[in-house]
């Protein structure tokens, strides 16, 4: 008599299942690492790995870096030579240009921007989302803010950065030193589908995860 293969496929589900089961656990002990630009402090739910100054480039220099760091208030220092060598790559501080925008944030002016590096377990993916003001469905908000990048007309090649709608400033770094310097992004209509978007509008950006 043919046996019946029904015990076989039930131990093929139940091998099915365990796998499921470890890789959920698997991706319940995951992290994810993001920078909030513009703060020293990370949103309820994330743990502060390190807070920070934010550097970057000269915002005219041709052969400039184009992303921006979050530098530590700590540094350590390998093998050195002190003085200034043309024949380097130099980073810089950074700073807000708000001065033509609305509202609270036009006090920014020439402060110099702060970063913070966090954590959030249980997360395995990070996103920035440019034009949002909220997550899409299935993920978290990690931050809003504003995007912003550098001047157009600047040599410097920048990268566009998501800014803490809420912005903080670096304790003394209120002087017109320049650096890496921050611009708001604003929608310019032809390529860019006009509508949804508005010509001359300031985009948001919103840095969320997911599972």
């Amino acid at each position: 008599m043919e046996k019946s293969p029904l015990p076989v496929k039930m131990n093929y589900i139940f091998v099915l299942l365990m796998i499921w089961a470890t890789l959920a656990k698997m991706n319940t002990g995951s992290s994810v690492v993001y920078t909030r630009w513009g703060k020293e402090t990370c949103p309820s739910g994330a743990e502060l790995v390190l807070s920070g100054f934010t550097g970057g480039s000269w915002y005219d220099h041709r052969g400039a870096a184009v992303e921006p760091l979050c530098l530590p208030k700590d540094p350590q220092w390998g093998v050195y030579k002190n003085g200034v060598d043309k024949w380097r790559a130099f980073v810089f501080g950074a700073e807000y240009e708000t001065q033509t925008f609305t509202g609270s944030t036009v006090s920014l002016q020439h402060h110099d921007v702060p970063c913070a590096v966090c954590l959030t377990r249980g997360r395995s993916v990070i996103k920035m989302f440019p034009a949002r003001r909220t997550c899409y469905s299935g993920w978290k908000l990690e931050y809003q803010g504003y995007l912003m990048a550098g001047y157009h007309s600047f040599p410097a090649g920048t990268q566009y950065t998501c800014i803490d709608s809420n912005a903080d400033t670096l304790h003394g770094g209120q002087s017109e030193k320049n650096g890496m310097l921050f611009y708001y992004v604003e929608a310019r209509c032809g390529s860019l589908k006009c509508p949804p978007y508005v010509e001359g509008r300031e985009l948001t950006c919103v840095v969320c995860s997911k599972e």
